[in-house]
């Protein structure tokens, strides 16, 4: 007798919420899959995207940390040179008698340098000025909807004024090496003291250039830059570090002045 094959049983188990198909043939991923893979299915993990879109202001904070990372570098460089001169001018020797020589003559501060550091004060207000206009709450939404450039056309005439006053500062400092020369205090025949003062003052002058350069990027910027963004961080970053080499200087100025 032939066997005889029973039809499958036509009832199924009933399919718990979120497996029935669609009619596509597959089960859709469930929650877990769309959380995981961005909601296509396909595993394209949607948060480690690399253009995924930033939120307002990481940009600029992702700037400013750089920005203290190589200020913190540039303090580390002075402490270094402020260090050796210090050691210097403590250490002494022995002359032919056995008495403890010091070596050491100070150098007498130029009046011009208290005119410097008025103008680098003032400068430095100039600047901060300019980086608040750039983050005005108002002019920066009209940016935003495209509503012309009013926080570049605000804060445009404190960064000229910030550059002109950088200038003038290096300026007068160029004066006061030249009145030293006149008196005979060149870098040669200056002495320790001398050299001390020759070299904190010349490498905050370099370092004050690279500032000066940055605040003639950001006037081009302000001008040649469509995003508000990207003139925001050029402004931004320029104040901070102009404000960073003006609290050097008084640093090194009262250093000068006390030693």
């Amino acid at each position: 007798m032939p066997t005889i094959v029973s039809p499958p049983d036509l009832e199924r188990r009933p399919r718990r919420t979120g497996e029935d198909d669609g009619g596509h043939g597959r089960r859709p991923p469930n929650g877990r899959d769309l959380k995981r893979t961005g909601g296509g299915g396909d595993n394209d993990n949607w948060d480690n995207r690399p253009n995924r879109p930033r939120r307002p202001g990481q940009r600029l904070i992702t700037y400013r940390l750089g920005l203290f990372f190589a200020l913190g570098a540039v303090f580390l460089f002075f402490t270094g040179l402020v260090s050796v001169f210090s050691v210097t001018q403590a250490s002494s020797r022995l002359d032919v008698y056995n008495r403890a020589l010091n070596t050491w003559l100070p150098t007498a501060v130029p009046p011009v340098l208290w005119l410097n550091t008025a103008l680098l004060v003032l400068s430095t207000v100039t600047v901060e000025i300019a980086r608040r206009h750039m983050f005005h709450s108002i002019d920066a939404m009209e940016e935003w909807f495209g509503l012309g450039k009013p926080t570049s056309r605000r804060a445009l005439p404190w960064l000229l004024a910030t550059f002109v006053l950088g200038s003038l500062f290096l300026g007068g400092q160029v004066l006061a090496w030249h009145q030293l020369t006149l008196q005979g205090l060149t870098f040669q025949a200056s002495g320790n003291g001398g050299h001390s003062f020759y070299i904190l003052t010349c490498a905050h002058a370099l370092h004050l250039i690279a500032g000066i350069l940055s605040l003639a990027a950001a006037v081009i910027g302000l001008v040649a830059f469509r995003s508000v963004e990207d003139r925001q961080i050029l402004v931004d970053c320029t104040a901070w570090y102009w404000h960073a080499m003006t609290a050097l200087w008084l640093c090194l100025f009262t250093l000068l002045l006390f030693r």
